[in-house]
C-alpha cells in the first residue's frame, strides 16, 4: 500500500451507502428532499440511490483511502452499481461480493480466493442443499414471493415480512445454527447463509495484500456485525438489523440518521477520519492467513 493511502475503508452498499427506493426514509417535505444520484439501473428503471452530496464526498474518500465495496450482492448484481469515482468507469481495486464468498481485482474475480472459500465452507458447515431444501419446506408460497441461491454459496427468500408467522424466523435462525449457518433479514429477504462465509474473512484477505493500514468500516445488518467489529473503526445507521437490536460495540457510531441521509452521514464521518489521520490505535498487522 502506497504510504499515503494509510486507510483501508469497506462499506456495505444497501441500505448502508446506496438506498431503493422502498429505502430512501426521506421524511421532509418533498421541495426539501435531496438532490438524488442514480446508482443502479436494471432493465431501463433507476433502482438504487445516493444523495448527490454522498456521491461527491465518496468521489473524494475513493482519492484519499483504498475504498472496497463489501457486499452480499452476487457478483452479477454487484457490476449493475455504477458507484461515483474518479473517472468514468472506475471501478474499486478490490470489491467483496457475495458476502465474501467472491473477491474482485479490479473487476475480475480472483480463483484462489473462491478455491479457499469452497475449502472453509465444505469443513466446517451443512451443504448448501439441505438448507435449501428445509427452507423449501419452512417458507410458506403465502408469504414467500421468491427462492434464490446465490452462486452456490448462500440462500436466501424473498418474503411479505408482515405476513411472517410469529416465532418463525427464531426457529429458522436455531435449525441453521445447529448447521454452521447464520440468518438475517434484511428488509424483505431472509437470507441463510454459512457462517464461515463472511465479509470480514474477505476484508482480511484484502488487508494482508495490501499490508498495514486503519480499517474503517460501515454496514447496517447482522452480516455486517464481523465487518464493524474487524475494523478500527465503524459506523451503522439508525435503521435496519442492527439498529433494530440496539446493536453497537467499542469503536462503532451508531448514527441516528436514517435512510438515504445516513448513508451521507456515513460517508461524511469516514472522510472527516481519514483526513484528521485519527488513528484508534497503530497501523495494524494484516492477520496471516
Amino acid at each position: 500500500m502506497s504510504t499515503d493511502r494509510q486507510f483501508l475503508v469497506a462499506s456495505d452498499l444497501d441500505r448502508t451507502l446506496i438506498y431503493s427506493n422502498r429505502a430512501l426514509a426521506l421524511d421532509v417535505p418533498d421541495r426539501l428532499a435531496p438532490r438524488l444520484l442514480s446508482v443502479e439501473v436494471h432493465d431501463g428503471k433507476a433502482l438504487s440511490f445516493m444523495t448527490e452530496q454522498a456521491a461527491e464526498l465518496l468521489v473524494e474518500l475513493v482519492g484519499e483511502a483504498v475504498f472496497v465495496p463489501a457486499t452480499t450482492r452476487t457478483r452479477t448484481q454487484y457490476e449493475r452499481v455504477n458507484l461515483p469515482g474518479p473517472t468514468p468507469g472506475w471501478v474499486p481495486q478490490y470489491a467483496i461480493c457475495t458476502n465474501g464468498g467472491q473477491i474482485l481485482v479490479n473487476g475480475v474475480p480472483d480463483q484462489d480466493w473462491q478455491a479457499e472459500v469452497r475449502t472453509r465452507l465444505e469443513a466446517a458447515s451443512a451443504p448448501l442443499r439441505e438448507v435449501v431444501e428445509h427452507l423449501a419446506l419452512a417458507a410458506d408460497p403465502e408469504w414467500t414471493h421468491k427462492r434464490r441461491v446465490a452462486e452456490d454459496l448462500f440462500a436466501y427468500l424473498v418474503v411479505e415480512r408482515a405476513e411472517l408467522p410469529a416465532g418463525w424466523l427464531d426457529e429458522l435462525t436455531a435449525w441453521c445454527t445447529e448447521r454452521g449457518w447464520t440468518v438475517s433479514l434484511q428488509g424483505r429477504k431472509v437470507y441463510a447463509v454459512p457462517a464461515p462465509l463472511s465479509k470480514s474473512e474477505a476484508l482480511a484477505e484484502v488487508e494482508r495484500r495490501l499490508g498495514g493500514a486503519t480499517v474503517l468500516s460501515a454496514g447496517d445488518s447482522l452480516l455486517d456485525a464481523e465487518l464493524l467489529l474487524a475494523a478500527d473503526a465503524g459506523w451503522r445507521p439508525g435503521h435496519g438489523e442492527l439498529a433494530d437490536s440496539d446493536w453497537t460495540a467499542p469503536g462503532v457510531t451508531a448514527l441516528t440518521q436514517v435512510g438515504v441521509a445516513a448513508g451521507e452521514e456515513i460517508v461524511r464521518q469516514i472522510l472527516d477520519r481519514v483526513r484528521a489521520g485519527a488513528r484508534p490505535g497503530a497501523a495494524r498487522t494484516a492477520p496471516a492467513r
